[in-house]
């Protein structure tokens, strides 16, 4: 079982800072006053204003969106409203997802060889979706069989790679999971699972060293994952 981030990993950091989260931002206000009362939208930004502590208008709601975008938050709300947002861009061909040739190589290599594919990442699980299904290299989903994001668990905490485990019915030792962030690897590593960091140069411009990687397998390239190791 292969278990994949997205951003940094099979996907360009730029593209997500430089393309999504702007187009995202610019968006918002127009999204919350044209779909604010939906419940599927109202609910997240009711749980953006209980946070706030205090009963607020959706201008109050939409600036501290704006600013959790800017500082890149993982808060489950904003990755939520996000992704109804961007499936907006990506069906009206604002822009497509970037995905490195050489993962959507392994990936299509990976699943005709068999093998069980899920994604994990702090983009929600229809942001995800809506990224694979409208990636560089055209619709993805087929080949991932489980996603994952922020609501079964902080990808820095061990206990949500035990969930995923769980959820998937695979032993921790039989999932491998790629990802450029070592602490998540730490955390993957102490639930039992097979872990390796992918370094790409286009994100990581300094490779990062053995004492970097924290003992885990580093990569540059999905090419060199040996998925059976």
């Amino acid at each position: 079982m292969i278990l994949t981030d997205i951003e940094g990993t099979t996907s360009s950091i730029s593209f997500v800072k430089d393309v999504l989260f702007p187009y995202a931002r610019r968006a918002l206000p127009g999204f919350v006053a044209a779909r604010g009362r939906e419940p599927g939208v109202r609910r997240w930004l009711d749980a953006v204003a209980t946070e706030l502590g205090a009963a607020c208008d959706d201008g109050v709601i939409v600036e501290t969106l704006q600013g959790w975008i800017d500082t890149d938050r993982k808060h489950t709300a904003l990755k939520a409203l996000q992704g109804m947002i961007w499936e907006a861009g990506y069906h009206e061909a604002d822009f497509t997802a970037h995905i490195y040739p050489d993962a959507a190589v392994a990936l299509q290599r990976w699943h005709a060889d068999g093998h069980r594919l899920a994604v994990y990442s702090s983009g929600s699980v229809p942001a995800q979706r809506l990224f694979f299904g409208h990636s560089d290299a055209g619709d993805l989903t087929p080949l991932v069989s489980a996603w994952f994001d922020t609501e079964i668990g902080g990808k820095r905490d061990a206990a949500s790679y035990t969930r995923i485990a769980d959820a998937l019915a695979v032993a921790p030792a039989d999932i491998l999971f790629l990802s450029d962030v070592v602490a998540e690897l730490d955390a993957a590593r102490e639930a039992g699972l097979r872990t390796m960091l992918v370094d790409r140069l286009d994100d990581y411009p300094e490779p990062r060293d053995a004492a970097a990687a924290n003992g885990h397998r580093r990569v540059t390239s999905f090419a060199a994952v040996d998925v059976a190791r």
